[in-house]
């Protein structure tokens, strides 16, 4: 029996034309993302429009990774020119892919809360910049917030320092401005700091609200709060922020 041409699958017919469209919807995916997200940057668009769109453009990366697969897989005797196109649209669409589904996966790693603080029984307030109407999204109740709050962020506490509740400000407002953050309320007086930190390349913010208040021995009390003006959790981002600016208030 000879072999016969048209018993091979159908499939390696449009191998050339898989590997091709592979590589544009590779492409595609990154050009859908990176309009999304620097829309939203510049705020033409919502942050979590520009959100969205990274994940629509997740969507069609995972579609030319499987298209690449087809291909390479269709095509094991195609030319190198076809193979490559297979072979970078496979490329860009996992590293696109598992980038993605490694964001939930570091989400799982901490509470759905965005609302992070020092002093849960009483948090410093913002008096210039507003507080999000529906900032108990996703945990319904104080007391439930509290809960979430100190099994994950129990590790954060208050600053003590030996030093005046003016220079104290002070030092504070200089490391809040050297990391780029946009300062609302800076009065020594009162030991009170408000400012805006925006976080990755889309530019979400974050308010800070930071207060310095006097010890009974003299000494400076710093407590600080950091809160995501939108979405549910924060992926860690605003507990970060706190450990690592206090860490630098104190050793300024």
């Amino acid at each position: 029996m000879t072999d016969n041409p048209s018993d091979a699958p159908r499939i390696s017919i449009w191998a050339p034309r898989l590997a091709l469209w592979s590589l544009v919807l590779a492409i595609a995916s990154l050009l859908i993302a990176f309009t999304g997200l620097t829309l939203a940057r510049y705020d033409v668009i919502g942050k979590l429009a520009g959100f969205a769109a990274m994940m629509g453009g997740g969507l069609v990366a995972a579609m030319a990774l499987l298209a690449g697969l087809l291909a390479l897989f269709a095509g094991r005797k195609a030319d190198n020119a076809r193979r490559g196109r297979a072979l970078t649209a496979i490329a860009i669409g996992a590293l696109f892919v598992g980038f993605l589904v490694s964001r939930p996966m570091a989400a799982g790693e901490v509470p759905a809360i965005h609302d992070v603080t020092t002093d849960i029984a009483n948090p410093p307030q913002f008096e210039r910049l507003p507080l999000r109407a529906d900032n108990l999204a996703g945990v319904e109740t104080v007391e439930n917030w509290r809960r979430l709050h100190a099994g994950a962020y129990g590790h954060l506490q208050p600053l003590v320092l030996a030093k005046p509740v003016a220079e104290v400000t002070d030092a504070a407002t200089r490391i809040a401005r050297e990391s780029g953050w946009e300062i609302a309320v800076s009065d020594p007086a009162r030991g009170h700091v408000e400012a805006t930190a925006s976080v990755s390349y889309i530019r979400f913010k974050d308010d800070v609200v930071i207060r310095i208040s006097p010890t009974a021995d003299g000494r400076s009390r710093v407590d600080m709060r950091s809160v995501s003006r939108v979405g549910v959790s924060d992926f860690g981002v605003n507990a970060r922020r706190i450990d690592e600016f206090l860490k630098a208030l104190s050793a300024a």
